[in-house]
């Protein structure tokens, strides 16, 4: 195999070796200036393929994007409604904070509230599209949370739930509860902000201590409930039905 010799390497070893300390320093200086110049051509390369792919395109930040449809915030949780219609696309959007998914439905069929999360958001901003090819409706109601988390995963747990949550993290957590016709839960009280989400069909109130009453009738339905509220959800309608409750974690 031949070997070349590297141009660079090659001023360094002349400038070393000339006695003159004016005509070294300027060979190493020249040297420096070009190996810069030839790592900032590499990395406008990089910068400029990663942008191309949404050339022309508006970007925009997540909860700008009209197809995921803030319905409620409170302090840096943001609780999103994400429809998108069979044959239509969302604009480029930036992810830069963890998101939970409950999946109301994709473009198959009903998915019945399956827990879906993306924490990595928080380290590496990722920006995307999504489309839906249908033939159904594209439906998540999702949770973003803004704040730093917690990692003490048993500091705020709720009161009320003995079931262990199906998702835990530093941001999120999440329970799934199943009730047959006239069952209720037992009064739960969540030290953190909560949704309950109606993830399949049926009929559900969502009490509460000062006697407001939420009902939810159909999937994507929800109910916030502010850290420290007292509530219980109870199924008046006459199938079996489910709920998942999600806390931010903050």
């Amino acid at each position: 195999m031949r070997r070349t010799k590297n141009p660079s390497l090659q001023v360094i070893q002349l400038a070393q070796k000339d006695p003159r300390p004016q005509l070294r320093i300027a060979l190493l200086t020249l040297t420096a200036l070009a190996l810069l110049a030839l790592s900032l051509q590499f990395t406008t390369k990089v910068f400029a393929a990663d942008s191309d792919e949404f050339a022309g395109e508006r970007i925009v930040h997540l909860l700008q994007e009209p197809r995921h449809r803030t319905v409620h915030q409170e302090g840096d949780l943001y609780l999103l409604d994400v429809q998108i219609n069979p044959g239509d696309v969302s604009l480029p959007h930036v992810h830069d904070q963890p998101i939970m998914l409950t999946y109301i439905s994709m473009a198959d069929g009903p998915r019945d509230g399956q827990i879906g999360a993306n924490i990595d958001y928080a380290a590496e901003a990722v920006t995307h599209k999504v489309s839906n090819a249908g033939p159904g409706l594209f439906r998540i109601i999702a949770l973003v949370n803004a704040s730093p988390g917690n990692i003490d995963l048993q500091s705020d747990r709720p009161q009320g739930l003995s079931a262990q949550p199906d998702m835990e993290n530093a941001w999120f957590r999440s329970y799934r509860v199943e009730l047959a016709p006239g069952e209720e839960t037992e009064i739960q009280m969540h030290k953190l902000p909560s949704v309950v989400v109606q993830v399949v069909n049926g009929l559900l109130q969502v009490t509460r201590d000062d006697e407001v009453i939420d009902e939810l009738d159909h999937p994507g339905d929800w109910a916030w409930r502010k850290a420290g509220t007292i509530y219980k959800i109870r199924n008046v309608g006459g199938i079996a039905a489910a709920v998942v409750i999600n806390e931010g974690r903050l």
